[in-house]
């Protein structure tokens, strides 16, 4: 049988160990020379063989392709059975000849004289190939987008699609069939669900391109924070940031609180010389200033042990009372031994703050009866028969003078809304290096390699004297905005309010990263989804919104941006001070689908800021004020802002390393410029608040401002860090709620009857991004129709009619197709959103509570503001008192009676009084009509669904419900029971055994 084989053949590439003469030849003295070694089959020294084993070189190297099977060695029988297939082993051959894999950045061989061309010379003419002609490290992005996977968007599009058609052809049937035995019930009817399925459309529109963003870190430290050729130290050359912290009232924002921001923030991981922190005390008080003064002092303990053991969260309250092992991740071996003395420090910083109102007091007293004794002393000395001079009852700071600010006892130029201006830079600018710690600096701690800088805080209060308008916190905002100017001008700016606190120390990093990247000149702001703590587990009243945080802005982030909601968010400040995008888009078209490129120094409409002129002293007073240092600072910040120009495709770029010069130190004349430029008059004949800064005469300032900066053509962006970039506070009572979802609703009626209203905008806003913002100004008008709807199900069962003639099959098939489309549209943004699906149920029930309450006052206070000029305040009238101090949710329990109430019981106590009545009707009818009460019934008992909520709110802890509640309940059933014998009187006439009496 072996015979049968004889002959037989076997194709195989030329390969070192099958070549004759391919073994290497030792040289005299035992050493092997690198060219004594096979070459590759593959390299550009080895010789063409053809296929009939022709040689185009030297004789040596000819060889028939064709191998037997007898002929061949060891080494090439195995070589044979790894390459049935014709392939060459590449693994066998580099080790056994000790081959490479040629030149690139993955293998660099040493000799880099092996690979030279074929006439023997090296590339660029001589000298061997360095390896960092190969290795540069390659241009990355700081950023990129995440689309929605197509399975989930699609679907997501198709069925709105699909719900669009179905509510068209459901409202031409319904115009189509009236009832002609109720045409009143389905005149209001047909209103409300046209009404209602245009809300949808401007609601559901905007989230059809809903995306998700990464920012790379590792690739900002690279860029800015890595040693470069223009930057051999490897110094930061990021961006100065400012940080603004707004309060007004210590005792309603406790000190405590604001003092814990301020630390976080301090603790951030930005660079040290890079952070400025500004807090705006709009009431002057002297609490705030001491408190600041106490926090500024524990911060030298706290940042750098946040630094060394790496803290999160850099709250000190917020880190302390988190549960769970405080070890865990921990290495170093002092870290309890640190945490423990640290806990103690801030437990006595805790007790110093909250006796700070009474020690201010005291010394104020005491201070005074000094003042007075010494008047009385000096009369007396003076031998004067009259009476000695009245002393002011002033407020003392602890150093003996008086406090500049708003007095405990009201004074003239020392009362709320009369005071001066105050700028106080309580923490320096720091050292431009880092400043490392001892092990002698402290006696129970070890900063050791620890930088243990602080960044520069600054405190202020603007001046306020009557006769001013102050423009409340936008006033408070732009105050902050100019003396930031004067005294860092950063050019990016983060605001907080003072309860939300940093709670990712790397979320400021990621901001940057969109900023910076290529394209990020056309960015005016970053905003941060709002996360809120201390908010009961149910999350009865919604207090999250993560259905407009998470659904809602994140679909505005596939367009132009999303809105400006307030805290947390980064700005540029060249896009605050009211400049045009250096480029920008117009929309042509009916929807906006033709994209044309304009010039970016042409406004965006007749009275809007463009850029300054060539002459900029002429026209920045009219615009900006006459300081002269802020006009000059605002090029520099633009300047600063720039992206790397480190691409060719980036734009509007500044040269690597332009960051690094050390910042002047402050002097005199610096500050008292600061102090200048907050002054009440310095506004006068300027456009702060018209079109620069931040906007006035909106109670929601912040959604204007950004929709003023969207109108010129800048675009925005939203940051969803993996872990919350910032936390919070929010009301978890049912009357606080209401009341801020009535200040967000009466803003919304106000741009709607403003030059702000998006129907106004130029054609720098994107079509579907309009649709967001008359969205905006529209949804507190649905209130009026929802009202109505609610009651339709109780006029049905009052009238023993229904919106319908009959349950028309056509009818049930329109409505189980908008319900099915409605729970698989709900299903899907759950997918691409993340949101929970008990969210988005407390998200559409507080939708109702709040819409026949909250947004119908804050229609009636716009429009009664706009006709007439008439504020109207919802006041609380009655409180009661929480049961339990130790239960952190005994807020939610609490009883606090408003008018806003009276609707939404109402709308409870009508629906519960009808379903009785129709049942009653249906029960002793001689013909029941169940259809009518299946129909009028089920709608109002989803309506009572909606109510839950408030209905369990206003029982109280454990069912304790207030009199007030069984008052009002008691006169809307005596009401709506005298109106319905008014309507319809009973008949007189009885029917006994088929024969009326």
């Amino acid at each position: 049988m072996s015979s049968d084989y004889a002959n037989y053949t076997v194709f195989m590439p030329p390969t070192p160990d099958n070549q004759p003469g391919a073994a290497p030849s030792a040289a005299p003295g035992g050493s092997t020379k690198p060219d004594d070694l096979p070459l590759p089959p593959y390299s550009s020294a080895s010789k063409l063989v053809n296929r009939r084993g022709g040689d185009d070189g030297a004789a040596e190297g000819k060889m028939d392709r064709r191998l037997s099977t007898a002929r061949v060695a060891t080494p090439s029988k195995t070589l044979l059975l790894r390459s049935q297939t014709g392939d060459f082993d590449h693994n066998r051959w580099l080790f056994e000849t000790k081959g490479t894999y040629g030149i690139g950045n993955a293998y660099w061989p040493q000799d880099g004289t092996a690979y030279a061309n074929d006439d023997g010379s090296t590339r660029g003419g001589g000298g061997s190939v360095r390896m960092e002609d190969l290795v540069d490290k390659p241009w990355k992005p700081l950023s990129r987008k995440v689309p929605i996977p197509p399975g989930i968007l699609s679907p997501y599009r198709l069925l709105v699609m699909v719900r669009f058609v179905a509510l068209f052809l459901f409202l031409i049937w319904r115009a189509t069939n009236p009832n002609p035995d109720a045409m009143w019930l389905w005149g209001i009817s047909i209103v409300c669900e046209y009404w209602f399925a245009f809300s949808w459309l401007l609601d559901q529109m905007p989230k059809l391109n809903p995306i998700n963003r990464a920012a790379d870190l590792a690739a900002l430290r690279e860029k800015f924070e890595s040693a470069t050729p223009s930057n051999p130290t490897g110094r930061s050359d990021l961006p100065g940031l400012d940080v603004f912290i707004s309060t007004a009232d210590p005792y309603k924002e406790p000190p405590l609180v604001t003092a814990n921001t301020l630390l976080s923030i301090l603790a951030t991981d930005y660079p040290v010389e890079k952070l400025f922190v500004y807090i705006s005390d709009d009431g002057g008080a002297l609490l705030t200033f001491e408190a600041m003064a106490e926090a500024c002092a524990y911060a030298k303990v706290w940042v750098p042990f946040c630094r060394k053991h790496s803290i999160e969260p850099r709250n000190p309250e917020a880190y302390f009372n988190q549960k769970g092992d405080p070890t865990k991740g921990k290495k170093r071996p002092d870290f309890v031994k640190d945490r423990r003395w640290i806990k103690r420090e801030y437990d006595e910083f805790k007790v110093r703050i909250n006796d700070l109102p009474e020690a201010i007091r005291q010394r104020a007293k005491a201070m005074n009866a000094r003042e007075r004794k010494l008047a009385r002393e000096k009369a007396a000395a003076a031998s004067s028969s009259e009476a000695p001079p009245s002393t002011v009852k002033a407020t003392w700071m602890a150093d003996g003078t008086h406090w500049p600010g708003t007095w405990l006892d009201s004074a003239p130029d020392h009362g709320k809304g009369d005071h001066a201006s105050i700028v106080q830079v309580m923490i320096k600018n720091p050292h431009f290096d880092v400043v490392y710690g001892d092990a002698g600096d402290h006696t129970y701690l070890d900063f050791t390699n620890v930088d243990v800088r602080i960044p520069m805080f600054v405190y202020l209060s603007r001046e306020k004297r009557p006769g001013y308008d102050h423009n409340k916190k936008a006033g408070a905002m732009n105050a902050m905005v100019r003396a930031s100017a004067i005294l860092s001008n950063g050019p990016f700016m983060l605001n907080f309010d003072c309860d939300h606190y940093v709670y990712n120390c790397q979320a400021i990093r990621e901001a940057m990263c969109y900023m910076l990247d290529r394209g990020g000149d056309r960015i005016c702001y970053i905003q941060f989804p709002q996360r809120f703590e201390g908010i009961d587990p149910s999350d009865r009243y919604a207090n999250h919104n993560t259905v407009f945080f998470d659904g809602n802005m994140r679909a505005l982030d596939g367009l132009q941006g999303p809105m400006y909601v307030g805290t947390g968010c980064l700005f540029r400040r060249y896009a605050i001070y009211g400049f045009n995008p250096p480029r920008a888009t117009e929309y042509h078209g009916v929807v906006g689908q033709t994209k044309v490129p304009i010039d970016p120094h042409v406004s965006a409409r007749p009275g809007e800021s463009g850029p300054m002129l060539e002459h900029p002293d002429h026209e920045a007073p009219q615009r900006f004020g006459k300081s002269k240092l802020f006009v000059e600072s605002i090029a520099v910040a633009e300047y600063q802002g720039r992206p790397l120009q480190d691409h060719p495709s980036v734009r509007n770029g500044r040269p690597p390393g332009a960051l690094l010069m050390p910042r002047p130190s402050l002097d005199a004349a610096t500050v008292a410029e600061a102090v200048s430029v907050i002054s009440c008059w310095y506004e006068d004949t300027t456009e702060w608040g018209l079109r620069v800064g931040w906007i006035y005469g909106s109670v929601t300032e912040d959604v204007v401002t950004g929709y003023r900066m969207h109108n010129r053509g800048w675009r925005s962006v939203y940051c969803i860090t993996k872990r919350d970039a910032f936390r919070g506070t929010a009301p978890i009572n049912l009357t606080d709620r209401l009341h801020q979802v009535l200040r967000w609703a009466t803003g919304s009626v106000e741009i709607f009857f403003s030059k702000n209203n998006a129907l106004l905008a130029s054609r720098r806003l994107m079509f579907l991004q309009r649709m967001s913002y008359l969205n905006v100004g529209i949804y507190p008008f649905t209130s009026i129709f929802l009202i109505m709807y609610c009651l339709l199900p109780a006029l049905s069962l009052f009238s023993g009619q229904f919106i319908v003639a009959t349950l028309d099959p056509t009818f049930l098939c329109y409505l189980l197709l908008i319900s099915i489309t409605l729970i698989l549209l709900c299903l899907l943004e759950v997918k691409w959103s993340g949101i929970g699906l008990e969210e988005w149920w407390r998200n559409e029930q507080f939708w109702v509570i709040g819409g026949t309450s909250a947004h119908l006052a804050a229609v009636l206070q716009g429009l009664l503001k706009i006709t007439a000029g008439i504020e109207i305040s919802f006041t609380l009238t009655a409180k009661a008192a929480a049961e339990d101090d130790d239960d952190p949710f005994a807020e939610l329990y609490l009883i606090k009676w408003t008018s806003l109430f009276i609707p939404p019981l109402a709308i409870i106590g009508i629906n519960i009084i009808a379903m009785v009545v129709g049942v009653s009707r249906c029960v002793y009818a001689e013909i029941p009509q169940y259809s009518k009460l299946l129909g009028g019934g089920f709608f109002s008992f989803w309506v009572l669904a909606h109510y839950y909520p408030f209905a369990k709110g206003l029982m109280g802890r454990r069912g304790r419900t207030p009199t007030i509640v069984y008052v009002w309940a008691g006169l809307i059933s005596i009401t709506v029971s005298l109106l319905w014998i008014t309507i319809s009187p009973p008949d007189d006439r009885i029917t006994q055994g088929g024969i009326q009496v």
